[in-house]
């Protein structure tokens, strides 16, 4: 029987390679581009936030920081602090790479999915991906991004905000 996991996590993966989840959610405000995953997509709101409020580049960023046990995006880039007002998410995507990378770690591969009722997104899908990508410094097979509605239900669903889930799998740098 062929084991399922990549061969560089082994049979006992918590050794070698480590999974975590990340979501985050941000009201729609006018005034504000909207930007996801380092993506300014056209439309008349943007995302609350002290940063640049991509709810796609925070999970991501949630999810491998949890993979590693390294906190989260909070307490690594606390809102608040004059240097991360309207900085751009993929900066601080960057340095979590480079965290991770300190930390024994190198990115798998990420699984991310954005709920909004509007803008269609399926357009910018893929130069999301590539961005995420760029700024992790892996390849863009390596980055799923997926949109989707909430069918009208929930915060979400009446275009009040829009939120992002993120799985990434980290591995121990060879």
């Amino acid at each position: 029987m062929t084991w399922p996991w990549p061969r560089s996590c082994g049979r006992d993966m918590s050794d070698k390679c480590r999974v975590g989840i990340g979501f985050d959610v941000h009201a729609l405000s006018p005034g504000r581009p909207l930007v996801l995953g380092g993506v300014e997509i056209p439309f008349h709101l943007g995302l609350a936030g002290w940063s640049d409020a991509d709810v796609l580049t925070h999970a991501v960023i949630d999810a491998l920081l949890g993979a590693a046990a390294l906190g989260d995006i909070g307490s690594h880039f606390p809102p608040g602090e004059p240097e991360y007002k309207d900085i751009s998410s993929l900066i601080l995507l960057e340095k979590t790479g480079r965290k991770l990378a300190e930390n024994g770690w190198q990115v798998g591969n990420i699984d991310a999915t954005v709920v909004a009722e509007r803008p269609r997104l399926a357009d910018f899908i893929d130069p999301m991906r590539r961005r995420l990508g760029q700024a992790l410094g892996i390849e863009t097979d390596r980055v799923s991004v997926k949109a989707t509605t909430a069918d009208k239900l929930g915060f979400t669903g009446r275009g009040e905000g829009i939120a992002a889930h993120a799985v990434a799998m980290i591995e121990e740098k060879e």
